[in-house]
């Protein structure tokens, strides 16, 4: 049976960089991988960590061709608001997931909630980048607690 992996985190980070956070992400994604033998993630499709998170696993489907990129998406104008650049990651993201779901046709004032909440519903793990307790991604960790799913936050040093 496959071990399901679910991420959250901000929109923007405050301690550490972009490429920080690239680069702690990756390297705890090889050894979930290698060593916790996780093949299946998903990823929210918001920007920021989301979006790190879907690329980083793109990325490592070269060297570990087993694992699996699932998009659990709000709605389908989650891209509204992005930039020209953001809306090209996400569009590539869907390109590239194997497999792609909207929680909802049409964007609602619950829509985000309810995709965190799939996203953390039959996960084993949620990896997490939470710097601040309030928050999507604050509601999200704590949702996955109640759930007694395991967290990892990686903006602890």
């Amino acid at each position: 049976m496959a071990k399901i992996c679910c991420f959250t985190g901000h929109r923007g980070f405050t301690t550490m960089s972009d490429s920080e956070v690239a680069s702690k992400l990756e390297k705890k994604l090889i050894e979930l991988i290698e060593i916790e033998k996780f093949s299946d993630f998903r990823a929210g499709g918001a920007i920021g960590f989301d979006s790190l998170a879907a690329l980083a696993v793109l990325r490592l489907k070269k060297k570990y061709p087993h694992i699996k990129l699932h998009l659990l998406l709000p709605c389908r104008t989650q891209d509204k608001y992005f930039t020209p650049l953001e809306r090209k990651i996400y569009n590539y993201t869907i390109e590239n997931a194997d497999s792609v779901t909207y929680i909802q046709e049409k964007y609602t004032r619950n829509a985000m909630f309810a995709r965190n909440c799939a996203l953390v519903e039959g996960s084993d793990l949620c990896l997490a980048f939470l710097e601040r307790l309030s928050g999507g991604t604050y509601q999200t960790v704590n949702y996955a607690r109640k759930r007694n799913v395991r967290t990892i936050n990686l903006a602890k040093r």
